[in-house]
């Protein structure tokens, strides 16, 4: 994906859910398409929170315990049901390596490598996401202030990049389990994650 393809967008819906009731909208990148899910009061917000959330169709979709992701995903949505705010569904499976190589990724992971060394065999960089279509949705709706709940640094510098204040950082920590302790560790360890 090209940062300057261009992004055609839907219209405003509503989803009501398990988490409350939500307006949705969906950002077309290319083959990608990206879900906007914004609390029903977030167009009156000032500084609402907002979560760049990665897709991860093994951990949010199936319940994965080798990663934190449905727990986090789970947590932003309670938080911005509550709070109000948005999550940015950023639809780049596995660092944006596709879920074919993200399995592959798996094998190796299986066979002592951790994320960032069995992305690396496979060819790809540590991380290959692409955050044009954020930066265009925080366009669209015309952020300047956020809450940012996350763990990753590098998404609070992305953030700033764009000239949006991050006036707080909302901590994602979620449950360690047996299976997900070295991903985590990779993630704080190599990349600077605050957990």
């Amino acid at each position: 994906m090209q940062a300057n393809e261009s992004i055609e967008k839907s219209k405003i819906a509503s989803l009501p859910s398990k988490y409350g009731k939500f307006k949705i909208q969906v950002y077309k990148q290319g083959s990608q398409e990206h879900m906007v899910v914004m609390s029903e009061n977030f167009q009156t917000l000032t500084t609402p929170y907002v979560r760049i959330h990665s897709e991860c169709l093994t951990g949010d979709t199936f319940g994965s315990l080798k990663c934190d992701c449905q727990n986090q995903l789970d947590l932003a949505l309670k938080f911005i049901n509550k709070h109000g705010g948005m999550v940015i569904y950023h639809r780049q499976e596995g660092r944006n390596i596709g879920l074919l190589n993200k399995v592959n990724a798996y094998v190796l992971q299986d066979l002592g490598r951790d994320t960032i060394q069995a992305n690396l065999e496979l060819g790809f960089e540590e991380d290959e996401r692409d955050y044009s279509v954020v930066a265009a949705i925080f366009q669209e709706f015309n952020l300047k202030a956020i809450h940012l709940i996350t763990n990753n640094p590098d998404k609070i510098l992305f953030v700033e990049s764009l000239g949006v204040r991050v006036v707080e950082r909302i901590p994602a920590i979620t449950a360690v389990n047996k299976y997900n302790k070295n991903y985590l560790m990779t993630k704080k360890e190599q990349m600077n994650h605050i957990l």
